[in-house]
């Protein structure tokens, strides 16, 4: 019997959680699955470039746990490319560290700390916000382990340093 495994730390949820090839009902394509913590291990060290230690680091797990996320992730991206397969990001033992919003009436996105409480878009002032953390069932686990832990060495880099939420182009 596996141990259980630890929650791994994201960043912040997706911005997109499907990818299938153009001109191809996604119904008739087989289905692969990318894990959060895989998606974030790819984001780290592809997008990002942090060294395997930095992003295990980042995600606070070991590297050779990094290690092995990452390979299933390219593996499972590359399928997507390769075969033509529809990939889904979803489950995973993860916590995200920051919450992205996006206002449904002006389609304005922001980023926003889990303890922060917006009733409104900053930008068209709409109620009518959806919580992209909570589309992957996450909320109010993740505001508790964001009182217990700080961010990581590289939380921050693409983040706006005043505090507020921040907007960003898509």
């Amino acid at each position: 019997m596996s141990r259980p495994k630890n929650n791994r730390v994201v960043h912040e949820p997706p911005l997109f959680s499907e990818f299938k090839p153009v001109g191809v009902k996604g119904q008739s394509l087989e289905q692969i699955l990318l894990t959060l913590d895989e998606f974030e291990a790819f984001r780290l060290a592809d997008n990002l470039g942090l060294s395997h230690a930095e992003a295990a680091e980042e995600m606070e797990i070991s590297r050779s746990t990094f290690t092995r996320l990452i390979e299933k992730a390219r593996k499972k991206i590359a399928e997507l490319i390769i075969n033509g397969k529809l990939l889904t990001i979803e489950g995973g033992n993860i916590h995200f560290r920051k919450n992205l919003m996006r206002c449904q009436s002006c389609g304005h996105m922001f980023r926003i700390n889990f303890n922060e409480t917006l009733t409104e878009c900053p930008s068209c002032k709409s109620p009518n916000l959806l919580n992209l953390a909570g589309g992957f069932g996450h909320g109010n686990c993740c505001i508790n382990i964001n009182n217990q832990k700080k961010g990581g060495n590289h939380a921050g880099r693409r983040q706006n340093r005043s505090g507020g939420p921040r907007s960003f182009n898509r």
